[in-house]
């Protein structure tokens, strides 16, 4: 499906059906240099069990036209942006990582347009080492090894794909390398800089689902839980074998936490 937002094109997969406003909305948001393919699974049960689904490529990102945006507050505000291009009033957010920290700096400023949020791998602080930003400045594939190394949990390293044949990390790389020269930088940029996660989640009063991986040596899951206490109305789901990638290491077992704990919330 393609949109304009704010004068620039975007692209959102809607899980194989036709998008359909008067459908329960999820919208799911995509990390640091990925785009929409990384929710493959997860959209396509929403897609055919009620919901309608964007899964976007974030400005910059994929097919969609524009610059990456400069923090996760723009993107954030870009959200019901990207709601009102598609005729949407409110959304349920799922979001990962740099998606992550923007569902929740949207559903906290921006109230009235999100039903529920579900955070993947997410902590209130990410910073990012000075050499992986300086790598990611110069488009340099090493960028794109240390995020794949540290991303992926053992089952990643080891292989296991849901799909036989498919090779997580290896996709992954090159998932990262086809992405526009500066959004990665941009990207790890925002991460780096926000700083207002835990205020966000203190404004929280929509439903919210935090979705932790065990073995995540980026967003650890510890440093997830200290923020989803923060949160009055927080659920905490730890899946156990999983890194930073969940959606794609764990993909039934994040689609399972999805299922359980947002489909009761947009439907009642």
């Amino acid at each position: 499906m393609d949109l304009s937002v704010a004068g620039e094109p975007v692209h959102a997969a809607t899980g194989g059906r036709p998008f359909d406003p008067a459908r329960p909305v999820v919208v799911f948001l995509h990390g640091a240099g990925m785009d929409h393919s990384v929710w493959v699974l997860q959209t396509r049960w929403f897609a055919h069990h009620g919901w309608s689904v964007l899964a976007v490529d974030l400005p910059g990102h994929g097919a969609s036209g524009g610059e990456a945006l400069g923090s996760v507050a723009e993107i954030a505000d870009w959200v019901p942006a990207l709601l009102a291009a598609a005729g949407v009033e409110k959304a349920t957010l799922v979001g990962h990582s740099m998606g992550a920290l923007a569902a929740l700096d949207c559903a906290a400023r921006h109230p009235v347009r999100v039903a529920a949020v579900a955070l993947l791998g997410i902590a209130a602080r990410m910073p990012v080492h000075p050499d992986l930003l300086a790598a990611a400045e110069r488009n340099d594939p090493v960028a794109f090894q240390l995020i794949c190394d540290w991303g992926y949990g053992p089952a990643g390293h080891r292989g296991g794909h849901r799909a036989p044949g498919l090779w997580m990390l290896g996709g992954a790389e090159r998932l990262l390398a086809k992405s526009r020269p500066g959004a990665l930088s941009r990207d790890l940029l925002a991460c780096n800089a926000y700083a207002e996660a835990e205020a966000r989640a203190a404004a929280l009063r929509c439903p919210a689902l935090f979705l932790l991986g065990a073995l995540d040596r980026m967003t650890p899951a510890k440093a997830g839980q200290a923020l989803a206490a923060k949160v009055a109305s927080a659920r905490t789901v730890t899946l156990p074998g999983a890194g930073h990638m969940m959606m794609i290491e764990k993909p039934d077992e994040t689609l399972d936490a999805l299922k359980a704990n947002l489909a009761a919330t947009e439907k009642s």
